[in-house]
C-alpha cells in the first residue's frame, strides 16, 4: 500500500537525516563517554549533568539504530561509550542501585527509589551485545536483568514505610517497564527467567491494572487491583496505556498468543477514547478516570512521546487486524506530530507543547526528554511498515 510505502520511506529518512546526526553531534560526550541531554533548540549544551536513563537509553538507541537501519560505526561507538560509561560511574558501589542523575565526568549526583535507571542500562548492554557480538555484554545484561527483580522484591529495604496503616499501592510504570526489558534480553538470552518476568507482568496488568468501570487501564491501584479513589489513584495516562498496547503486541506476535492481542485492542481503544483531543488534535497527558478535575499542572499538555508511542500502536493494530480505524488513527495522530513537534527552522523535535499545539519551550533535550522516543519510534515504524 503506498501509504506505508511512503511513511517507510519518511521514517528512515528522519531518522538517519535529522535526529541521529543532532544526537551524535551534540549529545554525544567523546572526551568523557555517554551522553549529554540537556540541549537547546540548536544543540547548545544547557546543562552538563547526564541523566543516567539516557546513559542507557542512547545506548540502546544507537545499537538499535546500527541493528536494524545501518551498520554505521559511529553509531556502534557511540553505543559502546554509554554502555561503558554506565559501567565506570553510573552504579553506586554500596548498594549496586544506579544514580538518576550524575556529572559529566561520572561523580553520582542523586538516586531516586523506582529502578528505571537499572531497566535502561540492562536494554543497552543486551542491544549492544547483539550489534557488536560481544557477549560478555549479554551476560552483563541478564546478570543486572536478576539484580532488577532482587531491588523490586525487597522493595521495603529500599522503600521503607514508616507508618503501619500506610496507603498500600502498586504502580502501572514499573509492571510495564518489566515486560519490554525481558522481551528486549529474550534476543540474546533464553534464561527462563525473562518468560516467567513477562507472563508475571501481563498477569498482574490484566488482573489488577485494567479497570472495565472506567474502560480504562488505571497508573495505581491497592496490592490486589483496588481502586483507590483518590486524586493520585484516579489517574490515566493515555499514553503510557498505550505504550504498554504495543508491548503486549510484541509479545503476542512473538508467542501467537491471540488473546493476548485482544487485550492489548482493548488498552488502545479505551486509551485513545481518553487520550485524543477531539477540539485541537494530539494525544493528552492525564485524565481523572471519574471525569474530575486532574491534580497534575501539566494535564492538558501535549508531550511529543504519547504521540510517539500511539504512532507505534495505531500501526501495529492496523498490521495485526487490518482494521480500517487503526490506519485512521494512524494517520491523525501522525499528521498532528510532524505537523507540530518537528521543529522547522533547527534539527530534532519539540518535547513540550500547549494544548493547542503550540511550543511551550524549545529545548530539545533535558534529563527526561532525549534520543529515545522519536528515534525509537522511527526505526520501529521502519520496521512494522517495511512488509506493509
Amino acid at each position: 500500500m503506498k501509504y506505508w510505502q511512503d511513511w517507510n520511506k519518511k521514517y528512515v529518512t528522519e531518522l538517519t537525516g535529522n535526529i541521529m546526526p543532532f544526537w551524535m553531534k551534540h549529545g554525544w560526550d567523546r572526551k568523557n563517554g555517554g551522553v549529554y541531554t540537556c540541549l537547546d533548540r540548536d544543540g547548545t549544551i544547557m546543562d552538563t549533568t547526564k541523566s543516567v536513563w539516557f546513559q542507557g537509553r542512547f545506548g540502546w538507541m544507537a545499537a538499535y539504530a546500527y541493528n536494524h537501519i545501518a551498520k554505521n560505526k559511529e553509531w556502534l561507538k557511540a553505543s559502546k561509550s554509554c554502555c561503558e560509561f554506565l559501567e565506570k560511574y553510573c552504579f553506586d558501589p554500596k548498594d549496586g542501585r544506579a544514580y538518576f542523575e550524575i556529572t559529566a565526568d561520572g561523580v553520582g549526583l542523586r538516586k531516586r527509589r523506582y529502578v528505571f535507571s537499572e531497566c535502561f542500562a540492562a536494554i543497552a548492554y543486551a542491544e549492544y551485545s547483539l550489534a557488536s557480538g560481544d557477549k560478555t555484554w549479554g551476560v552483563k545484561a541478564v546478570e543486572l536483568f536478576k539484580r532488577i527483580r532482587k531491588f523490586v522484591a525487597e522493595g521495603e529495604k529500599y522503600m521503607p514505610s514508616k507508618y503501619e496503616k500506610s496507603l498500600q499501592a502498586q504502580g502501572h510504570s514499573l509492571t510495564m517497564i518489566l515486560i519490554n526489558v525481558a522481551n528486549v534480553l529474550k534476543q540474546i538470552s533464553d534464561d527462563p527467567v525473562l518468560d516467567e518476568q513477562i507472563t508475571t507482568s501481563i498477569g498482574l496488568l490484566t488482573k489488577y491494572f485494567i479497570h472495565p468501570e472506567f474502560k480504562a487501564l488505571l497508573e495505581m491501584v491497592g496490592p490486589n487491583g483496588e481502586f483507590i479513589d483518590t486524586l493520585a489513584g484516579r489517574v490515566i495516562n493515555p499514553g503510557h496505556c498505550i505504550e504498554t498496547s504495543w508491548f503486549l503486541m510484541d509479545v503476542a506476535m512473538d508467542r501467537g498468543d491471540k488473546a493476548l492481542v485482544k487485550t492489548a485492542l482493548k488498552i488502545l481503544d479505551w486509551s485513545w477514547a481518553w487520550g485524543w483531543d477531539k477540539k485541537y488534535g494530539g494525544i493528552i497527558s492525564f485524565k481523572d478516570c471519574r471525569n474530575l478535575p486532574p491534580q497534575c499542572y501539566e494535564q492538558d499538555m501535549k508531550f511529543w512521546w504519547p504521540q510517539c508511542e500511539t504512532i507505534i500502536a495505531t500501526a501495529y493494530a492496523y498490521k495485526l487486524t487490518g482494521n480500517e480505524k487503526y490506519m485512521k488513527w494512524h494517520k491523525l495522530v501522525s499528521d498532528w506530530a510532524w505537523k507540530h513537534l518537528k521543529d522547522k527552522k533547527f534539527p530534532e523535535w519539540y518535547g513540550y507543547l500547549h494544548r493547542d499545539g503550540t511550543v511551550a519551550q524549545p529545548a530539545k533535550g533535558n534529563i527526561f526528554k532525549g534520543p529515545f522516543h522519536i528515534p525509537r519510534m522511527l526505526v520501529k515504524m521502519y520496521d512494522l511498515t517495511r512488509d506493509m
